[in-house]
C-alpha cells in the first residue's frame, strides 16, 4: 500500500475518533429533524444540552453516550436531539420561534433559557414527551447507571403515574441495591383464588406483567415486596400474577387465548380483566365476585399504592370519591406523625 493511501486510512481512522468523542454512538438529531420524524412516528425526545467549553459534557459523550446498549436504546425509543446551549441559530421548537440573546460568544440561547431557567448548568438533559405534555429535567454528568432509569421512566410511561424520585430510587433497589427492607407476599394462581373464594372470600388483586416489562420488574421486586405493602396484600387480597403473553389461560372453565392486540400478542384474559384499558403493567383490582373495581394503569410506586389498596380494602370506593379519601388518609397520616409517641 502506498504512503499516500496509508495517510489516507490514518486521517479516516482519525476522524471516526474524533466524530465518536464528540456524539459518542447516538445518532443525534437537530430540533428540525426530530420534530418532522415525530409528525410521522410518535417517540419521547432527548435533549442533550452542552456547550463547547464543558469538559464533563464531551466526557459524556465519551462514555456514557459511547455505551452501545445504552445508545442503542436511545436510538431506538427516542428521537436524539444535540444542543449548543450558546448557538447562534434560531430554532423552531413546539410552534415557537427561539433565538439567541446575543452575537457574543458564551451566551445562552433562548430555548436553553426556556429549558434550564436560572440555573444554567451544563450537562442538562431534557426527557419531554411526544405530544410535548411532560419534561423531566436532569442536570450534571450521567453515568450509565444513572440514566438508565430515566430512559425506562419516559418509554415505559411510568411519568403517568409515578414522580421521578420514588422512580428511581425502587428502580435502584431492583436492579442494584436489592438489599432493603422487605416482606414476603403471597401470589396465587387464578385457580387456587377460585377455590379460596368459597371459604374465604377477598377482594383480587390482578397484577400483569410480561418479561420484557423493566417498570414491571420495579413493581413486582419493590412495590410488592415493600413492608407495608406485602403485609396488607396478604391480609386483604388475593394477589395474581398474570403474564399477559401467556398462550392459554383457564379461568371459570373457559379457556384464553392468546391474540394480536394492536400488532401485540396478549391473552384475552388480559383484556378482558382490564376492559381493553391495557398496559404493562397494568394492575386490576376486583371485588370477591371477581366483578371489576378498576384498573391502575402503568408501575404503582408503594407511596401511590397503598392508599389505593386501603381505599378498596376498606369500601370506601363504594361510598366515597377518591380525592375526597384521600385528604382523609393524608390528614390521618399527618395527625399520626405529629402526635407525641408514649413511653
Amino acid at each position: 500500500m502506498s504512503n499516500k493511501f496509508l495517510f489516507i486510512a490514518f486521517l479516516f481512522v482519525v476522524k471516526n475518533s474524533v466524530a465518536q468523542e464528540l456524539d459518542g454512538k447516538v445518532n443525534w438529531l437537530t430540533f428540525e429533524e426530530a420534530q418532522k420524524k415525530n409528525k410521522e412516528t410518535q417517540k419521547p425526545f432527548l435533549i442533550d444540552i452542552y456547550t463547547d467549553w464543558c469538559g464533563w459534557c464531551k466526557h459524556m459523550m465519551k462514555t456514557t453516550y459511547s455505551n452501545e446498549g445504552l445508545a442503542g436504546y436511545i436510538n431506538t425509543n427516542f428521537y436524539p436531539i444535540k444542543f449548543n446551549a450558546e448557538t447562534k441559530d434560531t430554532i423552531e421548537y413546539n410552534g415557537t420561534i427561539y433565538k439567541p440573546f446575543s452575537p457574543e460568544p458564551k451566551t445562552p440561547h433562548e430555548l436553553a433559557v426556556k429549558f434550564l431557567g436560572t440555573s444554567l448548568s451544563y450537562p442538562s438533559t431534557m426527557f419531554i414527551t411526544n405530544n410535548f405534555e411532560f419534561n423531566l429535567l436532569s442536570q450534571g454528568y450521567l453515568e450509565d447507571k444513572k440514566l438508565e432509569p430515566l430512559l425506562i421512566f419516559m418509554v415505559e410511561n411510568a411519568w403517568r403515574s409515578s414522580v421521578y424520585d420514588e422512580f428511581g430510587k425502587h428502580f435502584n433497589n431492583t436492579f442494584y441495591d436489592t438489599a432493603f427492607p422487605k416482606a414476603p407476599v403471597k401470589f396465587y394462581s387464578l385457580s387456587e383464588v377460585e377455590i379460596l373464594q368459597k371459604k374465604k372470600p377477598k377482594k383480587v388483586l390482578v397484577n400483569i406483567s410480561a418479561e420484557f416489562c423493566n417498570t414491571c420488574k420495579v413493581q413486582d421486586k419493590t412495590t410488592y415486596l415493600d413492608t407495608s405493602i406485602a403485609n396488607y396484600i396478604n391480609k386483604n387480597f388475593y394477589l395474581v400474577n398474570l403474564k399477559a403473553t401467556d398462550d392459554t389461560i383457564v379461568f371459570k372453565n373457559e379457556k384464553y387465548s392468546r391474540v394480536l392486540a394492536n400488532n401485540f400478542p396478549v391473552n384475552m384474559l388480559a383484556l378482558k380483566f382490564t376492559a381493553n384499558r391495557f398496559s404493562f403493567p397494568a394492575l386490576c383490582l376486583l371485588d370477591e365476585q371477581f366483578n371489576a373495581i378498576d384498573v391502575l394503569n402503568f408501575y404503582q410506586s408503594p407511596e401511590r399504592l397503598k392508599p389505593i389498596l386501603t381505599f378498596i380494602a376498606s369500601n370506601k370506593y363504594k361510598t366515597q370519591k377518591f380525592d375526597e379519601f384521600m385528604q382523609e388518609y393524608l390528614k390521618t397520616k399527618t395527625t399520626s406523625a405529629s402526635s407525641p409517641k408514649k413511653k
